[in-house]
């Protein structure tokens, strides 16, 4: 798996989000990282059927339902659609961020590693500081002081990642 301690992460863009990807990863790329691109590379790629939010939204999220890479970035007008279609793939835990907190917050107590923006609400400026925030933190980070936290929130992420609808569904909508 290409870890964020090594520095790897993948990212994803539609032609809405395609310059805010770019500046947040010329952000990235100077701070050392290396980035797999799965989305519009150029002007060239706007309009391409498999460029649609939704695929590289589902090619993004099997990145990481495939354990390639433990982390991933993705980018679109609001940032919803294509953190739908990646939340569609097994595994995948995204979350839509428009604030360096809730950045923060998404890894921190959520354990997010699929974090979408959208390019009609973050600046390039914001962009890079929510990935900053986001990358520079792992789950329970700045909560060791209070007691239990990351321990709680760690047997909430396996839940949620073990959750069968159908076996909820069958016990009366109960855990």
């Amino acid at each position: 798996m290409k870890t964020i301690k090594e520095k790897y992460l993948v990212v994803g863009a539609d032609v809405s989000g395609y310059p805010l990807k770019e500046a947040v990863c010329a952000h990235l790329c100077e701070k050392g990282w290396k980035i797999t691109d799965l989305g519009v590379l150029n002007e060239s790629d706007f309009y391409a059927e498999e460029n649609a939010f939704q695929r590289v939204g589902f090619r993004v999220g099997s990145k990481i339902s495939e354990g390639e890479f433990e982390r991933a970035l993705v980018f679109c007008g609001t940032g919803m659609g294509i953190h739908i279609a990646a939340s569609k793939c097994p595994h995948v835990h995204a979350g839509v961020v428009e604030s360096v907190a809730a950045g923060l917050r998404a890894i921190t107590g959520n354990g997010v590693n699929v974090l979408a923006m959208g390019t009609f609400y973050v600046s390039p400026k914001l962009g890079c500081d929510i990935a900053d925030a986001y990358l520079n933190a792992d789950l329970g980070t700045g909560y060791e002081e209070q007691k239990g936290f990351y321990e709680s929130h760690k047997v909430a992420m396996e839940e949620i990642e073990s959750f069968d609808y159908a076996a909820y569904k069958a016990n009366g909508f109960k855990i």
